[in-house]
């Protein structure tokens, strides 16, 4: 069982800040990955909200200099999976991985969240074969055809901009009859030509014989029903934390989001979260940085006050 004085869970925006702050306070912590390194904004296609970027950047691109940061200055990255932890008798608290059991004196949890599934006929049958979450990595192979986007925020907005550097056309499904994307967002899709809304309307069923050749639309206000032809359908109506690792462990809220105090500790001492995990309402690149510099500066009082 390795010794570590810190272990952070998760390698995205919120991990990797908590990383570079212990790595400069000469910690050495000791980031495991996840299923996913740099979470979430590694498959978001482009950033332009994030400070010191005029020029927007990617999300890959932003992770690979948030690691190399982070990595000069100490910390060490395992690409890895936390298959479980016990914090009922720490410190030291016990990670375990895929290979590997550690024992840390203190933990920050930086998982994020998962994107929603629509729960409709034919979403799971066709991940893969039209059904997707993520444009950034799956768009290039919908070139020259049509995709519907599902959802109007932020992130459905996004994609489905960015797919239109790919696709002939992106329709957007959207149950409201306005877009809850910020005012940037919504006046570059409105004035794309090759995006199209259909308003107050859900997903019923993903339509397709062996690949997605179509969807099945119901109005909210009229309940009529129309299907639509479509190649692709990427998928993006919010998220939800990935907790359940935790769950018996740590303190949650009704929709399993890590609770946290005011130096972002959790309801065990000594473990701390940060980022998505513990965060429903901001979601930011920005916020998830911020979380993760104070969990990391919380953290390291923390282990000077009980070494």
């Amino acid at each position: 069982m390795k010794q570590e004085q810190i272990v952070i869970i998760g390698s995205g925006p919120a991990g990797l800040t908590a990383a570079l702050y212990m790595a400069r306070a000469q910690l050495e912590p000791l980031v495991i990955s996840g299923s996913q390194l740099g979470g979430q904004i590694s498959i978001t296609s482009e950033v332009e909200n994030y400070p010191g970027f005029p020029q927007g950047t990617t999300g890959p691109e932003l992770v690979e200099l948030m690691r190399a940061q982070a990595e000069t200055f100490g910390a060490r990255l395992v690409i890895d999976e936390v298959t479980e932890v016990d914090f009922s008798h720490g410190p030291p608290f016990a990670v375990k991985s895929h290979s590997e059991t550690y024992q840390a004196k203190a933990v920050i949890v930086t998982v994020g969240a998962s994107p929603l599934r629509l729960g409709v006929p034919g979403e799971e049958e066709f991940i893969g074969r039209g059904v997707s979450f993520c444009a950034t990595c799956d768009g290039f192979f919908f070139r020259e055809k049509d995709v519907v986007v599902v959802g109007g925020g932020d992130s459905a907005i996004e994609e489905g901009i960015f797919l239109t550097r790919f696709a002939n056309q992106v329709q957007v499904v959207h149950r409201r009859d306005q877009l809850r994307a910020g005012e940037a967002l919504k006046r570059r899709a409105m004035t794309n030509e090759k995006i199209a809304f259909v308003w107050d309307s859900v997903v019923e069923e993903i339509v397709g014989n062996g690949k997605v050749e179509a969807i099945r639309v119901r109005n909210l206000k009229t309940g009529d029903q129309q299907q639509m032809p479509t190649d692709g359908v990427f998928i993006f109506i919010g998220h939800y934390p990935n907790s359940s690792l935790f769950e018996g462990q740590l303190k949650m809220d009704e929709k399993g989001y890590l609770t946290v105090d005011d130096r972002l500790m959790t309801s065990v001492p000594g473990v701390f979260a940060a980022g998505e995990i513990m965060d429903p309402v901001y979601r930011q690149i920005a916020t998830s940085v911020g979380q993760g510099c104070s969990a990391a500066m919380m953290a390291e009082r923390w282990l000077r006050e009980h070494s």
